[in-house]
């Protein structure tokens, strides 16, 4: 085998002028996610070791943030809600997402009920607070109005404790259109001789949807579950636009942690001790995450493995 030659100057200087251009055009992402993305994320590490009360210099304190939240009731109670609301809300948005795509798959006028279905997802979720506090209003909502037209007597939806979670819960199912779409594209692609196949063993419409459906979209479920859980666990807006003069609305049932990261911040003043709660719940997505994958790899079935 020859050796091989080394580059000509020539070359060297059309490679260099070529990576200079490529950076030239990358650059204006680049430093907009140094300056907008990596800078605030080492600050507010940090600040997190560090008592700021926002308006004043930051004090060094080391770990005494991130030891006070063992101790902090308020932590651990919007821990739990947000916990309760996560794992609640994700399976119910997954399970009605995809029993919709799978009307929508083989139906007539597939283009327009995705469409209907997904303009919902299109509403700012403050638009979206104030719709679903009317409807849920006590007295004069729209949802009470309709159950008393059969005689059933509503109940103040966001003022009992045992309703206000699952109040929030709706106006999240209310958003899953573009979890929808997700699920009919991928149904589109299942091979046809699958269902072929499926046919000639004898299978009914159900154990066909059970056996070769949800395994050949598990990779788009995968995905739709942990983009969901992140935004969930990141819940602030709804439960901050309908429960703003009662934090977290009845016995704080739906006080989440980003709504106590909120108060911490900007209501306390206390930038510090925020950062050190956003940094752990920023651990806790990421362990939540790592769970998610690890049991994937038994229940996920990709076409290629």
């Amino acid at each position: 085998m020859e050796p091989m030659l080394p580059e000509s100057g020539l070359e060297g200087r059309n490679r260099l002028r070529q990576d200079l251009a490529g950076w030239l055009w990358v650059s204006p992402w680049v430093v907009g996610f140094a300056v907008f993305m990596l800078v605030p994320i080492a600050m507010s590490l940090y600040y997190s070791f560090t008592d700021f009360p926002l308006l004043e210099g930051a004090l060094w304190v080391g770990t005494d943030n991130y030891r006070r939240l063992l101790g902090d009731a308020d932590f651990w109670l919007t821990l739990r809600n947000t916990v309760i609301f996560v794992g609640v809300s994700i399976p119910v948005c997954t399970v009605i997402s995809i029993t919709i795509a799978a009307l929508l798959n083989r139906s007539r006028g597939r283009d327009f009920f995705q469409a209907a279905i997904f303009l919902p997802s299109l509403v700012p979720l403050a638009a979206g607070a104030i719709i679903f506090s009317w409807l849920f209003n006590g007295e004069y909502g729209l949802v009470n109005r309709v159950l008393a037209t059969v005689g059933i007597d509503g109940p103040p939806w966001l003022l009992d404790r045992n309703l206000a979670l699952p109040a929030v819960i709706v106006i999240g199912v209310w958003g899953i259109g573009q979890a929808v779409v997700l699920y009919v594209a991928a149904m589109q692609d299942v091979p046809e001789q699958l269902y072929e196949a499926a046919d000639l063993d004898g299978m009914g419409p159900f154990r066909k949807f059970w056996n070769v459906t949800l395994p050949m979209i598990s990779p788009v479920i995968l995905f739709n579950v942990i983009t969901m859980s992140i935004g969930a666990f990141q819940a602030f807006v709804v439960p901050f636009m309908l429960f703003d003069r009662v934090k977290g609305g009845p016995d704080r049932v739906a006080y989440f942690s980003t709504h106590y990261l909120f108060d911490n911040a900007f209501a306390f003043d206390r930038m510090g001790y925020a950062s050190a709660l956003a940094w752990v719940q920023l651990l806790i997505v990421l362990a939540f995450t790592g769970v998610v994958f690890l049991v994937s790899r038994k229940l996920v079935f990709y076409r290629g493995s």
